[in-house]
């Protein structure tokens, strides 16, 4: 017998969104702390309150179901209240990378054409600098304030399906500019599912966001804790002082430690003699990390190191499963693969390859963003045959744990940014006296990877400070090389289609 259609009512009665789980939560846990920042902590009462204001004030301004908000922002709470707000009207927060050049935010910003900016009174006369059509701009601080003041605290009726877009996040190009990852309410649910089942995460859970909100280290788990009943604290950045006394007050969920940040937090807590409450987790990418560090910062906070491979694209997934012991400093990076995903291992052709062979990993699974903004050719070249392309190389061990071999795109990863050659070459080739340029990754004790050029000159006149100044009028520090080099032209290897072999000029540094 055929199945009868599933009609309008029933799929709607399916749908589970971000603004749904806040409501929920609300309802459970009205007076429990749900998000803390400055002298401040609001009750899941009191910040449903203000997500529902934010979300009336954005409404008074035209925005309507599918546009975007972008913010240019620290960390404050302003910054979770816009994520949530968006959720319950159907729009795309935005977070922009304050890091970034101007040149660099002009382009993020032109990407997703946003119908509301919202900006923190840091980053005022960054915003004075750049170009930009949109058409509404909101003040962190007394304007915000009085625009939540002046809306409704009524629950939104918006209609918002679970394919909605969240969040566009902003990753690194392998072209040279960044792309928008979109992020949809089905995705963040997954998401936190997974951080439910594999990471440990439970209601009444606290999670610190000091890592920039407009990464995923941040956003997708304060998002998960929040939809869980736990409790966010926003700090504004790597402020040590204050995440060795929230180390010494709360038992955390997952601190995150990450690479260049390391010895810092373990210096500061060791001189203040701070006796640190539980936590489940720390840290991620231990790849990138010195295992005297992580057996350092283990041992103090008396919790494993999380051994992670995900993306701003997959979250979590597809390999963080594992853990490394604390207080160890001979251990396995072999990755474990994680819950609600699929992999597979495939060679050029797409093919899967047998156990032991190295592989592109491949992924599925209800984790996965929703594509590139505005950029389908890259969509379609990731998404080809129903499987996310990761872009990097792994090998199955006879126990289903994977190793890491080597990134099919090439790619720096810098202190937990994600950094392609390209963009740094794109700047280095704007000037005319440069015949070539090529950057490769070098090891760093501090960042787990930095970026270093090699230029070869068309003119004598040419020299680092000029190449050097060039990047930082155009590139983000954390993208700047850390050293650039020049060599003679023809001293470049290429193969036989005459393109340069970066792997081998990454041997130069060894």
């Amino acid at each position: 017998m055929n199945a009868p259609p599933v009609a309008d009512d029933v799929k709607q009665a399916s749908h589970l969104t971000i603004g749904s789980l806040l409501r929920s939560q609300v309802t459970r846990t009205p007076l429990a702390p749900a998000l803390s920042g400055g002298d401040r902590t609001l009750s899941f009462a009191a910040f449903n309150t203000r997500v529902n204001r934010l979300a009336h004030a954005l409404r008074k301004f035209g925005t309507v179901h599918g546009d975007r908000v972008a913010i240019l922002s620290e960390n404050r709470t302003e910054y979770v209240e816009l994520e949530f707000a968006s959720a319950k009207l159907g729009a795309i927060t935005c977070a922009l990378n304050w890091r970034l050049t101007i040149p660099e935010l002009e382009h993020c910003i032109r990407l997703v054409s946003p119908h509301v900016l919202l900006c923190s009174q840091r980053y005022a006369d960054t915003l004075e600098r750049v170009r930009h059509d949109c058409a509404h701009i909101l003040r962190l601080g007394a304007d915000y304030e009085a625009a939540l003041s002046a809306a409704s605290d009524a629950e939104p009726d918006a209609p918002v399906h679970p394919e909605d877009g969240l969040l566009v996040l902003y990753t690194s190009g392998t072209t040279g500019l960044p792309k928008g990852a979109l992020i949809s309410h089905r995705a963040e649910v997954a998401r936190m599912q997974v951080n439910r089942l594999d990471m440990k995460l439970e209601p009444g859970d606290v999670f610190v966001a000091w890592a920039p909100m407009f990464h995923m280290a941040s956003s997708d788990f304060l998002i998960s804790c929040l939809c869980s009943g736990g409790h966010v604290i926003a700090v504004d950045g790597f402020d040590v002082d204050t995440l060795v006394t929230l180390a010494a007050r709360h038992d955390q969920w997952w601190p995150m430690i990450l690479p260049g940040t390391v010895d810092r937090f373990c210096d500061a807590m060791e001189a203040r003699g701070v006796t640190p409450k539980k936590s489940k987790l720390i840290g991620a990418m231990a790849d990138l990390i010195p295992a005297q560090q992580i057996a350092r910062v283990t041992s103090l906070l008396r919790a494993p190191f999380a051994n992670t491979f995900g993306a701003t694209e997959t979250g979590v997934p597809p390999a963080s499963a594992s853990l490394v012991p604390a207080g160890e400093t001979s251990f396995s990076l072999n990755k474990r693969v994680n819950s609600l995903c699929e992999i597979r291992l495939v060679n050029e052709n797409d093919e899967d390859v047998p156990d032991g062979k190295a592989g592109e990993l491949l992924i599925r699974g209800p984790t996965l963003f929703s594509g590139y903004w505005n950029a389908p050719e890259a969509t379609a070249r990731d998404f080809r045959g129903g499987w996310f392309h990761m872009g990097d190389a792994f090998r199955r061990n006879p126990d289903g744990s994977l190793s890491f071999v080597d990134r099919v795109k090439y790619l720096i990863k810098s202190g937990g940014e994600n950094i392609y050659p390209a963009e740094i070459e794109r700047v280095l080739l704007a000037d005319a006296r440069v015949a070539e340029a090529v950057v490769v990754r070098q090891p760093d004790a501090r960042w787990g990877e930095v970026p270093v050029a090699f230029v070869a000159a068309a003119d004598a006149t040419l020299n680092t400070e000029v190449l050097m100044a060039l990047c930082r009028e155009r590139l983000a520090g954390y993208k700047r090389p850390k050293a650039i080099h020049f060599v003679e032209l023809t001293s470049f290897p290429r193969s036989p289609t005459g393109k340069i072999q970066r792997g081998e000029v990454e041997k130069w540094l060894r």
